[in-house]
């Protein structure tokens, strides 16, 4: 996705302004083509020095320097941007935007700009509250501007409230999100699921597997940015929850079972891609010792085994994406599951192999269906989230 994208950020003078420095150097790594913006009042707080290392392009501060290329000239960069961000965005520089003043380098550059926009406010509670900064930010919004809401929490003032810059991997996302453009699940309800189960043994212990509910919730990211209304029914793991989406959290199978197969017919696309414990102790140890029974071993049952329930019933146009992480004989058995659970679609991968078990950031992938099998390149898991439901569910 970031293959020629280009993001023009803004900086202004607020406190916050080092944030910015993650984000910037985060895109680039990824190779985002990043420009950089500052007013006077940024380079107070950080040095154009800082942005051009982590963006590896000159820092535009200037409107009347003749320092600059024609390339860097604030209409053809205007012109080039993918996406356009300023954050934080001060009460200042809102206000100015969403009156259409161009004033410096960055109101200039901004007002000519025709790309997505994203305004990142951050001020003082009170500066944010005032009910002249939020008229100006719904003006923004009247005019196809996208905000992302300030952060609740501590103020470098000493208050408490809303106004914080968010953390640099939601502003990160929300530019993600703004640059995919290509919303061909708009209108669609689609329900992922993500993570391990728990199956409890005893007060103490649990039967569970190694899933970190990261393909699951890349495919949740990736689905909400193709335009998707998107529910996720998720596993104890430790990530952050995905900016709208509707996060369910579960512990058991049995959780699962019950916040997915009643609602079926809710949703347009169902993917599996959590990792079910696939065992239930029906009796525990500590309630043999209980019964005075010396063995104190447990006997376990299969739990529902939800994907085949949902591919029994389902409806008619509904698509069902399974997963099969396999260790020998992957394609082989993918195939058989594919028939038995009756399932548009099985994602299968081999734990074995480097960069496509769980825990890892990359994954690699073989899309195997009653046409044929697909096999997507190992990427990250955001990049093979995306080439799943376009090959899926768009045909790509």
């Amino acid at each position: 996705m970031s293959e020629n994208k280009c993001v023009v950020i803004g900086v202004t003078g607020g406190i916050a302004a080092y944030k910015v420095c993650n984000v910037v150097s985060s895109l680039h790594k990824q190779g985002y083509e990043v420009h950089v913006i500052m007013t006077e009042g940024a380079q107070k707080f950080v040095t154009p020095l800082t942005f051009q290392t982590l963006s590896g392009q000159k820092v535009i501060t200037d409107m009347f320097t003749v320092d600059y290329t024609p390339e860097v000239h604030h209409v053809s960069l205007a012109h080039k941007a993918d996406c356009f961000v300023i954050a934080p965005a001060t009460a200042d520089v809102i206000a100015k935007v969403a009156h259409g003043i161009a004033d410096d380098m960055l109101t200039t550059t901004f007002l000519a700009a025709d790309c997505p926009k994203l305004i990142v406010p951050a001020m003082n509670m009170a500066m944010m509250n005032n009910p002249i900064t939020q008229d100006n930010l719904k003006t923004c919004q009247k005019y196809g501007m996208h905000v992302l809401s300030s952060a609740v929490g501590y103020q470098a003032c000493g208050d408490y409230g809303s106004g914080r810059l968010p953390e640099p991997p939601e502003i990160e996302d929300a530019i993600k999100e703004v640059l995919e453009t290509d919303h061909f699940l708009k209108g669609k309800k689609v329900l992922i699921t993500a993570g391990p189960t728990r199956e409890a043994i005893d007060p103490v212990r649990y039967i569970t597997n190694h899933s970190t509910g990261k393909m699951g919730y890349a495919l949740a990211e990736a689905a909400r940015n193709y335009g998707a209304k998107v529910t996720l029914v998720s596993g104890k793991v430790g990530l952050p929850e995905v900016r709208g989406v509707n996060t369910v959290h579960i512990t058991s199978a049995a959780d699962m079972a019950e916040a997915v197969i009643p609602h079926q017919d809710e949703y347009d696309v169902m993917i599996l891609a959590a990792a079910v414990a696939d065992y239930t102790p029906v009796e525990t140890a500590e309630e043999k010792i209980h019964k005075g029974d010396g063995d104190t071993s447990f006997v376990c049952r299969r739990t529902t085994d939800i994907l085949k329930t949902l591919g029994e019933n389902k409806k008619d146009g509904q698509v069902l994406i399974g997963f099969s992480m396999e260790t020998e004989n992957m394609i082989e058995r993918t195939r058989t599951k594919l028939t038995k659970k009756n399932c548009d679609y099985i994602c299968a991968n081999n734990l074995k192999e480097e960069g496509a078990g769980f825990g890892t950031d990359t994954n690699h992938i073989v899309i195997l269906s009653e046409d044929g099998m697909h096999d997507l390149p190992l990427a990250s898991k955001y990049t093979t989230a995306c080439s799943i439901l376009k090959y899926c569910l768009k045909g790509e």
